[in-house]
């Protein structure tokens, strides 16, 4: 069994990693959205933001992975259980940067992006809503990056955990005859 400091310490690198990975497809997403232009030009916009996202999907799935098996063959005597923990914690310390990112770009970087988003929304449904509902959507308009911090908080550590419960099965391989010898 592998110390918990090691585990945690490997995993804030990995963590570090992925983070940005989800930061700079966030922050390219936020530039993709500024684009104006005409049907031909939204049309490039959403196919680039679509590419964009299954790139970074891809990519974060494949490091993970990377970095369980390095972790898992730098650690002799790696089990598939420390394998799990240790991309547990990097899931964990990965949606903790990226969840912290989102909140200090809608709380002040960005602080109408929610507010803008909400509104478009309400003028959208204006019809829908009763005058009640119209003012307790205002209510949650204040507590949305927080909100919202906790459901990425969540979301990314839930998936990142169930990547690593899938990968750690086979990291480090559970082969049998991976270490036998050659006969020839």
């Amino acid at each position: 069994m592998i110390e918990r400091k090691k585990v945690w310490s490997d995993a804030a690198r990995s963590g570090l990693v992925l983070g940005g990975v989800s930061i700079a497809y966030m922050l390219c997403s936020i530039l993709l959205e500024k684009v104006n232009g005409g049907t031909a030009v939204s049309v490039l916009v959403n196919v680039s933001s679509l590419l964009l996202w299954v790139f970074k999907f891809v990519l974060c799935i494949k490091l993970m992975k990377v970095f369980m098996q390095k972790f898992a063959a730098s650690n002799e005597g790696a089990t598939n259980s420390d394998s799990f923990r240790f991309g547990s914690a990097t899931a964990l310390l990965s949606a903790l940067l990226y969840s912290a990112f989102f909140l200090a770009w809608v709380s002040f970087i960005q602080p109408d992006m929610l507010a803008d988003s909400l509104e478009a929304a309400k003028a959208n449904y204006a019809d829908t809503f009763t005058e009640a509902q119209m003012e307790s959507i205002d209510g949650v308009l204040a507590k949305l990056p927080n909100i919202m911090f906790f459901v990425n908080l969540f979301w990314c550590w839930l998936f990142g955990t169930v990547l690593a419960a899938i990968f750690s099965r086979n990291i480090p391989s559970r082969n049998p005859f991976n270490d036998s010898v050659d006969i020839q």
